[in-house]
C-alpha cells in the first residue's frame, strides 16, 4: 500500500466519504473544499491534485484514521504508537498484547511461507510481509509503554 493508498481509504472508509468531509477543510480562498477536490486529491490514478501535508494531518484529526501516518513510518522503516497516559496498564492489559503479538507472529509466517510458494518473490509480496511485521513491531512497542506504565 502507499501513502496515497492509505489517504484514499481513510476518505473513503468514512462514514460519508468525501461528501461528509470536504466541507470541514478550508481553501486557501476562505472556501470550502469540494467532494470532488477531495476525491482528486486521493485517487491515486490522477496527477491533477495532491493532499498537502497539512490537508493529511486535518484529515487524519478528522477522522481519527492514522493510517497515512503509518504507512509513512513503515515506508521509511519506523514504528509510530500512540503516547497516551490513560493507557491500561495491567496484567490483563499486557497479556492482550502478548497474544496478539502471538497472533501477528503467525500472520509474518503465513506471508513468508505464501511468499515463498511459488519458488519467487515479487514486490507485493514483500510489501505484505513487511505490513505484517510492521504489525508486530507495533505490538510489541505497546506492550513495552504499557510494563512501562506497571513500573511502581
Amino acid at each position: 500500500m502507499s501513502v496515497i493508498d492509505a489517504a484514499y481509504g481513510t476518505v473513503h472508509d468514512y462514514p460519508g466519504g468525501a461528501s461528509a468531509l470536504a466541507g470541514r477543510f478550508s481553501t486557501r480562498s476562505g472556501g470550502v473544499m469540494s467532494p470532488a477536490v477531495l476525491n482528486s486529491k486521493v485517487d491515486p490514478r490522477k496527477d491533477s491534485h495532491h493532499l498537502t501535508l497539512g490537508e493529511a494531518d486535518q484529515l487524519m484529526a478528522f477522522t481519527e484514521d492514522y493510517r497515512i501516518l503509518h504507512q509513512l513510518a513503515m515506508h521509511h522503516g519506523h514504528v509510530c504508537i500512540r503516547v497516551n497516559a490513560d493507557v491500561p496498564s495491567s496484567d490483563l492489559a499486557i497479556l492482550e498484547l502478548v497474544t496478539a503479538v502471538w497472533e501477528h507472529n503467525g500472520d509474518v509466517g503465513r506471508e513468508v511461507n505464501a511468499a515463498l510458494a511459488d519458488g519467487r518473490i515479487d514486490q507485493s509480496e514483500v510489501e505484505r510481509v513487511k505490513r505484517a511485521i510492521y504489525r508486530v513491531q507495533l505490538a510489541m512497542q505497546q506492550m513495552v509503554m504499557r510494563l512501562d506504565g506497571m513500573k511502581g
